[in-house]
C-alpha cells in the first residue's frame, strides 16, 4: 500500500465574492514529492498555494496534513504556517535589514529562539545555498536571483516540512532563473516535499514527480511529466502546451 499523503486536498473550493477561483480541487502530495502546477495566469495556481498555507481560508472541502484536517475555521493557522513554508514571486525582503537579519527575524519572533542559538543555524543555511559571502549585504546590493535565494533561506529557517513556491522565477531576468531552480532541485534531492506553481515548462518536465494542469480553477489533468508533456489526454491541456512550448 502507498503511504498516506503528506498533504491532501479534498473537494476544496474558494471564492472571492461572486467569483469562484478554486472549484472542487482534489490533490495528493506525498512525502518527498515535487509537484508542479502549470496553467495560464488566472487559472488558480497562486490561490491554491495560499489555501494550502492557510493564508486564504477555504469555503468548502478539507485540507489534510499527515491525515489531520488543518482547514477547520476554529484552528489557529499560525503553527501550521510554520510547518508549510511559502515563497512568493516578489522577494518581500525588508530593505533596511541585511540578508542575515531578514532571515533571523521570523524564527526569533514566531519561535522565540535566541539569536545565539539561531546564528550558527542560519549561517549554515547561507553556506548551504552558496550565499555565505552575501549575509551582510542589503537587498539592493543583491541580484534578483540572490534576493530570491535569500527569501528561500528565510523560509527554510523556520524548518518547514513542506515548501510551496509561487512563480518564484517570474520576476527574474532569464539568466538568473537557473540559479533559483537549482535551489529547488537541491531541496528535492534532500527529500523535501515541494509544490511549485511555475511557467518553467522545461523544469517541470525534467524535475517534477507529478504535473497538474489547472484551468479556470480546476485540475484538468494530472500525471507524470511524460504523461502530461508527451501524451496529454485532455484537449485543454494540449491547447495550453501548444501555446507555451
Amino acid at each position: 500500500m502507498r503511504p498516506q499523503p503528506k498533504i491532501e486536498l479534498n473537494d476544496v473550493r474558494k471564492s472571492f465574492g461572486d467569483l469562484e477561483v478554486i472549484k472542487g480541487v482534489n490533490l495528493s502530495v506525498h512525502r518527498g514529492e515535487l509537484v508542479c502546477l502549470i496553467g495560464s495566469s488566472g487559472s488558480g495556481k497562486s490561490t491554491l498555494l495560499r489555501c494550502l498555507n492557510l493564508l486564504e481560508p477555504i469555503d468548502e472541502g478539507e485540507i489534510l496534513l499527515d491525515g489531520y484536517d488543518i482547514s477547520h475555521p476554529m484552528l489557529d493557522p499560525q503553527p501550521i504556517r510554520q510547518r508549510i513554508g511559502l515563497v512568493f514571486q516578489s522577494f518581500n525582503l525588508f530593505p533596511h535589514m541585511n540578508a542575515f537579519e531578514n532571515v533571523m527575524l521570523a524564527p526569533r519572533l514566531n519561535k522565540k529562539i535566541s539569536r545565539a542559538v539561531l546564528t550558527p543555524k542560519i549561517e549554515a543555511l547561507f553556506e548551504r545555498f552558496e550565499l555565505k559571502d552575501r549575509m551582510t549585504h542589503y537587498p539592493d546590493q543583491l541580484s534578483g536571483g540572490q534576493q530570491q535565494r535569500v527569501a528561500i533561506v528565510r523560509a527554510m529557517a523556520m524548518e518547514p516540512e513542506i515548501m510551496l513556491f509561487d512563480e518564484i522565477t517570474s520576476a527574474l531576468d532569464p539568466e538568473l532563473v537557473s540559479e533559483v531552480l537549482d535551489v529547488v532541485r537541491q531541496l528535492k534531492s534532500e527529500g523535501m516535499t515541494l509544490v511549485l506553481a511555475t511557467h518553467e515548462m522545461n523544469f517541470a518536465r525534467d524535475a517534477a514527480d507529478k504535473v497538474c494542469f489547472l484551468d479556470k480553477g480546476v485540475i484538468v489533468e494530472e500525471g507524470t511529466p511524460d504523461q502530461i508533456f508527451q501524451n496529454p489526454s485532455e484537449p485543454r491541456t494540449r491547447a495550453f502546451l501548444r501555446s507555451v512550448l
